[in-house]
């Protein structure tokens, strides 16, 4: 056990033996040390004015991320080195971004400059080239530019994502890769005592213990959502059990019928093993928040915190998914539809937590569709989620149906008459699915709130089962601006 919190800052180690379980990053960084290149703006991890660069040993490599600062607990950068963007310029230098963005005047008001520089010298460090626009956007879409200067922000990208990926990336500590590995020790740590404390054990079994002898502590995975508790909601968290070093919760397993996803496993990390299984997948995680936030946020904590509006509880629940729970050395299984009991209330006892989830790939014959309805279609909350996954007989029949929704109930939920409805019927004739469509209305009644009315969910509900019964019976290319993307052999669509 460990008793300091040890991190790389400016080339030097820093050692911290007590700190608040609630303390920000972005707190340190401009109170304790006054770095105050990195602005708070939102403090919700939206407007990416915060964004810096944390450096991982991770797969015998050194690999960087950018994250947002505002939601990410001090004690959970443990073993990394953070970058800011002081950090950037050499004997007076401009890092390659940052004479671009001059060049290009792409540098504006300067308050989410420094935020939109780091993002992008994250994907200067680590993109495959050649770099494309899309790919650009989709760096930059955490980023807020409030002076409305994307042209010249992407013109710079361009210019400086053209270059080749570095061999040394010349930024922070002089031999970073040994200083990273020496970090990443594999012990637990702890700081405070039994009545207030953050602990980042790094042993499945120490987690386990933990969980169960405080089963009062706040479990933490990427605190993308547990962050906003505290900036937002001004909650005082006294203790804190962070999971984001422990390997063992990191697993990912495939073979030709299920995928595992452990519960530590990254958004940015599962996004490849869900593209694999349908390109919709791969669609909806793209437009799943944020870069910085799918680097940091969890599939299982995702799916904890039992929000009826996630994206990727109804996909999940759609496919059939198998949640893994654990209490101390005791293991259950349950359908993942079953986990989500009410508003804030789902199915696991204090002390519990997720330990992953298995997917069942669709096989010959099922097809699987999922769209996100939002105002914004970059990093927007959705207003209706919808996920389906039907099964076909040789003769085009619907033998079974999984439909689910999101922003239709207070939790994702399935919609159980819809889906009895189209059990025999044809999918080439839409006129019959007609009584499937009206059945939603029994199925779910939505509510009216600020992203939609509840008149407006049920439509666009009934038309997004439409949809998917379209394309599947055939009529891709009528439903979208723009196709499907490739299909893999284990899409089996």
């Amino acid at each position: 056990m460990r008793r300091n919190l040890r991190f790389i800052f400016r080339g030097s180690l820093v050692e911290l033996n007590e700190i608040d379980p609630t303390r920000m990053l972005l707190e340190w960084l401009r109170e304790a040390r006054h770095a105050t290149g990195t602005k708070e703006g939102c403090n919700e991890g939206d407007c990416g004015a915060c964004t810096i660069i944390l450096a991982r040993w991770q797969d015998g490599a050194v690999r960087y991320q950018p994250v947002n600062a505002c939601i990410l607990l001090l004690g959970m950068v443990d073993g990394c080195e953070v970058l800011t963007v002081e950090d950037l310029a050499k004997g007076g230098a401009l890092h390659p971004v940052q004479q671009a963005m001059v060049r290009h005047h792409g540098a504006q008001c300067g308050f989410c400059t420094p935020g939109i520089v780091m993002s992008l010298v994250a994907a200067y460090l680590a993109e495959p080239r050649p770099v494309s626009r899309e790919t650009i956007a989709e760096c930059l879409a955490g980023n807020l530019c409030r002076c409305t200067g994307y042209r010249p922000i992407f013109d710079a990208a361009a210019e400086a994502l053209a270059d080749p990926v570095p061999d040394d990336p010349g930024i922070g500590v002089a031999g970073k890769a040994a200083a990273l590995q020496v970090l990443a020790d594999g012990r637990d740590l702890i700081l405070g005592h039994d009545d207030r404390f953050f602990a980042a054990p790094a042993q499945l079994d120490t987690f386990a213990e933990m969980a169960a002898s405080h089963p009062e502590a706040t479990l933490v995975s990427g605190a993308t959502d547990v962050g906003l508790w505290i900036t937002k909601k001004l909650q005082d968290l006294p203790k804190v059990i962070a999971l984001n070093r422990i390997e063992a919760l990191k697993t990912i397993a495939e073979d030709e019928t299920t995928l595992f996803l452990g519960a530590g496993v990254t958004h940015t990390a599962a996004m490849p093993a869900l593209a694999r299984i349908d390109p919709d997948l791969d669609q909806l995680m793209k437009r799943f928040a944020s870069r910085q936030v799918r680097a940091s946020g969890t599939i299982g904590g995702n799916i904890a915190n039992g929000s009826p509006i996630g994206d990727l509880a109804p996909a999940l629940v759609a496919l059939g998914c198998t949640l893994h729970l654990r209490h101390g050395a005791e293991s259950r299984d349950l359908p993942l539809e079953d986990f989500f009991i009410a508003y804030g209330k789902q199915d696991r006892r204090p002390g519990e937590w997720i330990s992953g989830l298995t997917i069942t790939r669709p096989g010959p014959g099922s097809h699987f569709r999922c769209f996100k309805i939002s105002k914004r279609t970059d990093e927007d909350i959705s207003t209706v989620m919808g996920a389906f996954r039907i099964e076909l007989d040789a003769e085009r029949r619907i033998v079974s149906a999984r439909i689910a929704f999101g922003g239709m109930a207070a939790t994702p939920r399935r919609a159980a008459k819809a889906e009895a409805a189209l059990v025999g019927l044809p999918i080439a004739a839409p006129a019959e699915w007609a009584v499937a469509l009206r059945a939603l209305a029994e199925d779910y009644q939505p509510i009216s709130d600020m992203r939609a009315t509840a008149a407006y969910r049920s439509r666009v509900a009934r038309a997004l089962l439409g949809k998917a019964l379209t394309e599947i019976g055939g009529a891709r290319s009528l439903t979208r601006i723009q196709p499907r993307g490739p299909v893999t052999e284990a899409a089996h669509v």
